[in-house]
């Protein structure tokens, strides 16, 4: 039962995501913004959460309403597919280097939505993606996930690379957090008994 899908239609954008949280991180992502969509690919790939993100939006305009969007669509489906949280590890975190960047990622799947965001970005474009709608998608992720998320860069000189620590740090916290805790038997994972 560990699977989820959202449909999201607006007048910007339209959106279906699908996510098994027991997958092996196979990625189908068509979001028409194609750094977003190798950002996607990896957060998929290396939380091992299998992902179809099909998106259309007004693009023509700019990519912001395409990518947050579609941070909240993802969120609502994680948090649709975890459901109560019971048996789950809850908590996550990760180091993660990628040649000169290093970012860290800690998270916790507590229905407390929150983001800290301490990344900066040398460029404000890889190619022509806006860097800045980095954080727009983490944070509609984390809020519509209710997700406590703190990202933070280490250093980094490549802005590239930078991104890519981040998507990867987050899909790394967020592989621990989902997985089914051997030591919990079923139970909820907070002393208040919900989360």
């Amino acid at each position: 039962m560990r699977r989820a899908e959202i449909l999201r239609k607006t007048n910007e954008t339209d959106i279906r995501v699908a996510v098994d949280l027991d997958g092996t991180g196979v990625g189908r992502i068509a979001t028409g913004v194609g750094f977003f969509d190798h950002m996607l690919d990896q957060l998929a790939r290396h939380s091992l959460i299998d992902m179809e993100i099909a998106a259309t939006g007004d693009t023509h305009i700019d990519d912001h309403h395409t990518v947050e969007d579609t941070g909240i669509a993802l969120g609502q489906a994680l948090a649709r597919a975890v459901g109560d949280k019971a048996g789950i590890t809850r908590y996550g975190a990760c180091h993660l280097p990628m040649d000169d960047a290093q970012v860290v990622c800690a998270l916790d799947l507590s229905g407390r939505p929150y983001l800290v965001w301490n990344v900066d970005f040398p460029a404000a474009r890889v190619g022509s993606f806006d860097t800045e709608l980095v954080r727009e998608f983490f944070q509609a992720l984390a809020t519509h996930g209710g997700i406590t998320l703190h990202v933070d860069m280490v250093h980094g000189l490549n802005a590239h690379h930078i991104a890519e620590a981040a998507f990867k740090a987050v899909a790394r916290a967020l592989r621990v957090a989902v997985e089914a805790d051997p030591r919990r038997a079923g139970a909820i994972p907070s002393t208040k008994g919900a989360l």
